[in-house]
Order: structure tokens, then sequence, then C-alpha cells
């Protein structure tokens, strides 16, 4: 009786370990797969270092967003991109003319090393402030930058696309949506070509 005691001990004791190493494996097999699935924020600092430097460019404006209007105004004339803190933010100035006028801007980039994401605050010449930033970030040679501000009494979402990038153009655009982003009215496309200019190297 007692050897059939220690039997039955040495069997539910050998049977624990399996058990626990079990355990042990599995919760092994789960930690490194979690860390397999979950990919490490990207180091976006230097997202817009391909576009420091000075472009020739052009700009397509919708006249009256929002209004079903589709009346365009075409504009020529310059870029000039600048780097500010090693890469982390940058200042565009943009000058263009038209038929319909001239218009002076300045965005000015700030990257944000906590969200991995930059905010593109963009002021016009006549009004001297900064509107509301759109935020976003770059993935796979995209970026993507949104924000909502009031638009005609209403509120808006707003849409800011870098695409088509290349060491000696890119494409812009911004588009509004008046129904919670379930469709995007296209009012600002500028297409940049690169001038050849060190005087705008980042510093």
């Amino acid at each position: 009786m007692t050897a059939f005691k220690n039997l039955r001990g040495r069997l539910l004791a050998c049977a624990s370990a399996t058990l626990f190493c079990f355990f042990v494996v599995a919760a092994q097999d789960v930690s490194k797969a979690t860390a397999q699935t979950v990919p490490a924020e990207r180091n976006g600092e230097h997202d817009f270092d391909f576009e420091i430097g000075s472009w020739k460019t052009h700009v397509s404006r919708l006249v009256h967003p929002l209004s079903g209007s589709k009346t365009w105004a075409e504009y020529d004339g310059t870029s000039i991109v600048r780097g500010i803190w090693g890469g982390r933010a940058n200042m565009v100035e943009l000058e263009v003319d038209g038929p319909t006028g001239h218009i002076e801007g300045l965005s000015l980039r700030l990257y944000n090393r906590d969200s991995h994401q930059w905010s593109l605050n963009f002021a016009n010449s006549k009004v001297g402030s900064l509107g509301v930033p759109t935020i976003g970030e770059f993935k796979n040679g995209r970026g993507e930058f949104y924000d909502q501000e009031p638009f005609n009494g209403r509120a808006i979402l707003v849409r800011f696309v870098i695409s088509d990038i290349t060491p000696n153009s890119c494409h812009f655009e911004q588009s509004f949506s008046d129904d919670g982003g379930k469709t995007w009215e296209a009012n600002w496309i500028a297409t940049d070509t690169r001038v050849n200019d060190e005087s705008a190297k980042p510093r």
C-alpha cells in the first residue's frame, strides 16, 4: 500500500512538472508572438529631407470649395524648403502668381518624437497667423495629414496628401469633406519640380 502511494505521488509530481513546463513554454511562445506582431514605431524625423531645396511649382486652386463650383485658378511660382533642427522641422516659403492674383504662403512642419507624427502649420501672408495644423505621418512613401476646422460656418474635415515623391518632383493635394470623410473634394493641387540650388540645404 505504501509503495502504491509513493508511486502515485511520483506520478502526480511528474504530471505537475510536465504541466508547469507546458505553461512556461506556452507563455514564452505567446510573448514571442506578441513581440513579432507589434512593430516598433518608425522614426520619421527625416521624412521631409527629400523636399529640402528650391522648387518650381504649379498650383491649381478650386475657387469656391464645397459649393458645387468647378472653377479653378492656376498659378506658377516657387517653393523653397529649408531644414531646421537637424531635420525634425522645416519651413516652406511659397510664392505663386496667376490671373486671379498673388499668393504668399508659409508652412512650418514640426515632428513630435513621442507620437511619431508631423504637424503642418500653414499661414497666408494676407492673414498673418498660423491656421489649424494638419497632423499625420508618412507610410510607404506617402504622407497623409488631417484636421477638423470651421469653413463657412460648418465644421469640416481637411486632408492633405503628399505623394508621387521622386528626387526631383512631388505632388501635393488638399481636400475638404463636409460629410464626415465619406467623400472628399480636392481644392488645392500642386506639382513641384526641383531647381538645383545649394542655398536651401538643411542647417
